[in-house]
């Protein structure tokens, strides 16, 4: 079932890749959430508006973009190793 080549498994990020990587995730999500419903959300308390948008945020950020960005960085990272 192998093509017979040995594979090294990438290494987990750093916590500065990991931090940048949430970064890269957490920002725009939050301008796209806070873009679409500000006006809604500037009727709210700051407890309740930063409630309202770390619900949003987070699930969106943990299921839908992390993953993405994690398959992106081993691509990354097995690409310029093999090329190199």
């Amino acid at each position: 079932m192998s093509d017979g080549r040995a594979t090294t498994p990438v290494q987990p990020p750093t916590k500065h890749q990991l931090a940048l990587m949430i970064w890269l995730c957490v920002f725009p999500t939050l301008t796209v959430i806070n873009l679409a419903l500000g006006d809604w959300l500037k009727t709210f308390s700051p407890v309740l508006r930063t409630f309202v948008l770390a619900t949003i945020a987070v699930p969106i950020v943990i299921y839908g973009l992390m993953p993405y960005l994690h398959r992106l960085r081993v691509r990354l990272i097995t690409t310029t190793a093999g090329g190199a």
